[in-house]
């Protein structure tokens, strides 16, 4: 799932009377606005001013809630808004509102461990732009000519013309047609990286993973694992949520 900067999503109240619907889209807001002809709480269609996303969504969110008799709050379906916060950390919260009326704000904590795999698709996936990417990880391979693939995997590290020539990257060769890559925070693209690896190495000998994120602020449904295990490689999207609910 990839969203905008800012805020999106909508709460479903439910079944409310006339008068109470009324009400609430007088509300005014920056940010959240009651919507009558589908009963949701939504995102509004204007440009937010400067304040800060996540105590004024929040705020605004309560103060509508407060306009809703408590008696009407069974039968509330509920909803998500996914907010990305504006510090430099670019952290993900979802406020849920579950039926009843219960609002939880939590915030994401990317997890790889019980992430799904899917097939690597070329690159689609990676939606970091290159110059900024940043790779961690480890992967070994065999080659039939381990010293030439080792250093072509070096020199793609250090030729590479990104934004943050800094990290740390080892290629060498480990003895008989063994091959090894570590990577510690190195600016690299990683579609031209698994192209390079998929070419010096020989079939099914890749193994390993690393992680794409990036420099600066990154958005954290944008990070990303690639796993190569027998012979296959796999990408993985980090789960967010401790529920595993998306």
């Amino acid at each position: 799932m990839f969203y905008d900067q800012g805020c999106v999503g909508r709460i479903e109240v439910g079944s409310i009377p006339g008068a109470v619907a009324n009400r609430l889209a007088a509300i005014p807001g920056e940010w959240l606005e009651f919507d009558p002809p589908t009963g949701s709480i939504v995102v509004r269609h204007v440009e937010p001013t400067s304040t800060h996303h996540l105590p004024a969504i929040a705020h605004e969110l309560v103060r509508i809630f407060s306009e809703i008799p408590a008696e009407y709050h069974e039968d509330m379906p509920g909803g998500d808004l996914f907010v990305h916060t504006e510090d430099e950390h670019g952290q993900l919260v979802r406020i849920r509102v579950e039926s009843g009326g219960t609002i939880h704000i939590q915030w994401a904590h990317p997890d790889f461990r019980r992430a799904l795999r899917r097939p690597y698709m070329g690159g689609a996936e990676l939606a970091i732009d290159p110059e900024v990417q940043r790779l961690d990880g480890k992967v070994t391979l065999r080659s039939q000519t381990p010293e030439a693939a080792a250093v072509a995997l070096q020199d793609l590290a250090d030729t590479f013309e990104g934004l943050y020539p800094e990290g740390d990257c080892v290629a060498r060769a480990t003895g008989g047609a063994e091959v090894e890559l570590t990577m510690s925070e190195v600016n690299l693209d990683a579609a031209r990286l698994v192209s390079l690896l998929q070419e010096v190495a020989q079939p099914r000998s890749l193994m390993g993973w690393f992680e794409v994120s990036a420099f600066g602020t990154v958005l954290p449904e944008n990070q990303l694992r690639l796993v190569f295990d027998a012979g296959k490689l796999w990408v993985q999207h980090p789960l967010l949520w401790a529920d595993n609910s998306e």
